[in-house]
């Protein structure tokens, strides 16, 4: 009995990750930074900088064999992909 409880909770957990292709498809150039954060949650890595006024950043949100990258000019977005492995 154990085991399917846990099995349970492990199917709800994956099932309750934001990294789908639904919600990647939900993301557009020119969004804010807050409104992707919105749909996909923390980035789990995150790079960024700055030279003379203009704030780049590259964000990357990976679960599992998916990975979706985004890079941000001035919080807003510029481009993004997605990886299936």
């Amino acid at each position: 009995m154990k085991r399917y409880v846990i099995l349970s909770l492990l199917v709800l957990l994956m099932a309750c990750s934001k990294i789908t292709v639904e919600n990647y498809n939900k993301v557009t150039t020119g969004m804010s930074r807050a409104e992707v954060v919105a749909i996909l949650g923390e980035p789990t890595q995150s790079e960024s900088g700055g030279f003379l006024g203009i704030q780049g950043e590259t964000a990357s949100w990976k679960d599992g064999k998916v990975q979706i990258t985004a890079q941000f000019v001035n919080q807003k977005l510029l481009t993004h992909s997605m990886v299936k492995q």
